[in-house]
């Protein structure tokens, strides 16, 4: 396995330059072993039969990062793949006038590069965490090599693809149909939600992460409209605020809106 190439991309490493912005990965903090590993859950790329299991961990390296640590940068060559096994990380993309939008959240199970690896194209996204992560990175070449030899591989890869085109639908419904900053927000409270599977419940809890300004990025308005809204809804009892923690008071408010 080619390490090297991996951990060099983590750091920023391309070309003989280094990405101010690169964090140090952190120390290893969970399971070297998947068979191990309480953070394996079904659907995830580590959702392999023993075979193929073995194939993956032995091409694959344990990472950790800490909080605000760079994974790579857009425009960087796709040297890797990289598996969320613990957290979040936000992706963003930037445009050469220095606007930055909220591409999507991306959570434990997502193979981030993928795309990128598999076109051998740059990533087309910048990957930061909003919160530690724990990560396993494979070589590209490797990568591309596993799922060649393993039909288990190339499904999950098919999944993870399609997830990330179910994101880009919902962000395009949302911002094309929602007629207000009001409905955006509320489609957007409710996807967290549903994420978090704790939509069913007669009162959703969000683990909020996001600040408003990356909100307004998601949502394509502004801080200062995000956070109106956001005041509107807690004054008028949908939802409550107390730290990262949002409650979705009265979820049938929010639907309306919508």
């Amino acid at each position: 396995m080619q390490a090297t190439d991996s951990l060099a991309s983590s750091l920023g490493i391309l070309n003989g330059t280094r990405n101010p912005l690169a964090q140090v990965p952190g120390p290893q903090t969970f399971p070297t072993r998947c068979r191990q590993c309480s953070s394996r859950k079904s659907g995830f790329f580590c959702d392999l039969g023993h075979a193929a299991l073995g194939e993956y961990q032995s091409i694959s390296t344990p990472l950790s990062l800490p909080e605000n640590g760079i994974l790579f940068c857009e425009g960087q060559k796709a040297c890797s793949v990289w598996v969320i096994c613990e957290g979040r990380l936000k992706l963003t993309r930037s445009s050469r006038h220095g606007k930055t939008l909220l591409v999507r959240i991306a959570r434990a199970g997502d193979a981030l590069g993928l795309s990128a690896a598999l076109s051998n194209m740059p990533y087309e996204v910048t990957a930061q965490a909003i919160e530690p992560v724990q990560l396993r990175t494979i070589d590209r070449n490797d990568f591309l090599d596993f799922i060649r030899r393993y039909g288990e591989g190339s499904m999950r890869a098919a999944e993870s693809i399609s997830r990330e085109y179910r994101a880009v639908m919902s962000d395009a419904y949302r911002l094309a149909l929602s007629t207000s900053i009001a409905g955006r927000v509320a489609h957007l409270l409710l996807e967290f939600a549903r994420e978090s599977k704790t939509l069913d419940q007669p009162q959703p809890e969000i683990h909020m992460a996001l600040k408003h300004e990356e909100l307004a990025f998601k949502l394509g308005s502004t801080r200062e409209s995000v956070t109106r809204v956001l005041n509107e809804l807690k004054r008028g009892g949908v939802l409550s605020v107390k730290g990262t923690r949002m409650v979705l008071l009265n979820k049938n408010a929010l639907e309306r809106l919508l």
